[in-house]
C-alpha cells in the first residue's frame, strides 16, 4: 500500500508526476504579483500545484512578508528576521483580489512571533480591505498558532472571514521533529475557540502524510477533530522542498488517501479533501459551498 524510506530518498511515484506549468500564465501572474509588492504561498512553499492554480487566475496570498520566524522542517518558505510589516498590503492585496475576479480569496501569512499580536491585527485590516473592495468575494484565512494568543485569534474573527483554517501539520508524535516552536494541543485549542468565537465562521485545519506517522494515529487525530466540530479537513502528501528538509519517509498510495477520506467521514467529520496533490488552500472555494450550501451532513456521494 505505500512505499517506505530506506537509506536513501525515494523516487517520486507516477501518481505525484505533473505537467509543467504554462510559462505564459506564470509569467502573467508574477507580474502582478510583483507589482502590486505580494507574496504567494503558492511559490513561497514550492507548492505543486502553483502551475495550474496561476493558470486558473487563482492564488493562495501570502501576508506579513516573506520571512518566517519560525524553524519548521518541513517548509520551504524562508526563515529569519522579518521586516514590518507593509501597511499598505492589505490595500494592495484587495486590488489583486478585483484584478483577478476571485470569488473565494485565500490569505496565510509567515509566522510573525516577533510582533506582539503575532500579526493578527494585519489579518484583520487585510480582511476588512478585501471586503471593502470585493463585496461579492468570500474569504478564507489561514493563521498561525499566535503563540496561543487568546485576543489575537478574537481580532481575527471580529473581521469575519467565512472560514478559518490553522493547520495542525502532522500528528503530535512528530510535533518536535517537524514543528519545534510549535504545540499540538495549542493548534487544537485555537480550532475550538473558532468553534465558541467565532459564530458561524467555519473551522478548518490540514495534515501531511507521508513523515512518519503511523494510521492509528492518523485516526487519533481525525477523532479529536471530531470532537472539537471541526468543519473542514485535509490530508496532503508531505514532499520534500529541498535536500535541507526533512525526507519523506512514505509516498501514501491515492487508495490509502480515500481510505483516510472515508475513515474522516465514518468518524463523523463533515467534509474531507483527501489525496496526494491537496494542499489547504487548493480548490478551497469547493469546500466552502458544499459545507454551508447544504447544511447539512453530505453524503458521500455529494463529497466526491
Amino acid at each position: 500500500m505505500s512505499t517506505t524510506q530506506k537509506d536513501k530518498p525515494l523516487r517520486k511515484p507516477e501518481w505525484l508526476r505533473k505537467k509543467l506549468p504554462s510559462k505564459g500564465s506564470m509569467d502573467s501572474m508574477q507580474n502582478m504579483v510583483k507589482h502590486l509588492r505580494l507574496h504567494t504561498v503558492c511559490e513561497e512553499a514550492h507548492c505543486p500545484n502553483v502551475g495550474e492554480c496561476f493558470g486558473n487566475k487563482t492564488a493562495t496570498f501570502m501576508i506579513l512578508g516573506e520571512t518566517c520566524t519560525r524553524g519548521c522542517r518541513f517548509c520551504a518558505v524562508g526563515k529569519g528576521s522579518a521586516l514590518p510589516p507593509d501597511p499598505q498590503e492589505p490595500q494592495h492585496l484587495a486590488e489583486a483580489v478585483k484584478e483577478l475576479g476571485l470569488r473565494h480569496a485565500v490569505i496565510t501569512s509567515v509566522t510573525r512571533d516577533d510582533l506582539p499580536d503575532g500579526g493578527a491585527a494585519h489579518f484583520a485590516k487585510t480582511i476588512e480591505a478585501v471586503r471593502k473592495l470585493n463585496p461579492g468575494t468570500t474569504i478564507e484565512v489561514l493563521i498561525p498558532d499566535f503563540q496561543g494568543d487568546e485576543e489575537a485569534l478574537k481580532a481575527v474573527l471580529k473581521a469575519k472571514p467565512e472560514i478559518l483554517n490553522h493547520n495542525i501539520e502532522t500528528v503530535p508524535s512528530l510535533y518536535e521533529t517537524v514543528r519545534p516552536g510549535a504545540d499540538f494541543e495549542r493548534s487544537l485549542l485555537l480550532l475550538k475557540r473558532v468553534k465558541e468565537y467565532g459564530g458561524d465562521i467555519l473551522s478548518k485545519t490540514g495534515i501531511m502524510v507521508g513523515l512518519g506517522e503511523s494510521p492509528h494515529e492518523m485516526t487519533m487525530v481525525m477523532e479529536r477533530l471530531v470532537a472539537l466540530k471541526c468543519d473542514i479537513f485535509t490530508i496532503g502528501q508531505y514532499l520534500q522542498p529541498s535536500a535541507e528538509h526533512l525526507p519523506v519517509e512514505e509516498f501514501v498510495t491515492p487508495e490509502q488517501f480515500e481510505a483516510y477520506r472515508q475513515e474522516g467521514l465514518a468518524l463523523g467529520l463533515v467534509f474531507v479533501e483527501s489525496g496526494p496533490f491537496i494542499r489547504s488552500s487548493y480548490n478551497a472555494a469547493r469546500a466552502l459551498e458544499a459545507v454551508r450550501g447544504k447544511g447539512r451532513r453530505l453524503t458521500d456521494d455529494e463529497k466526491q
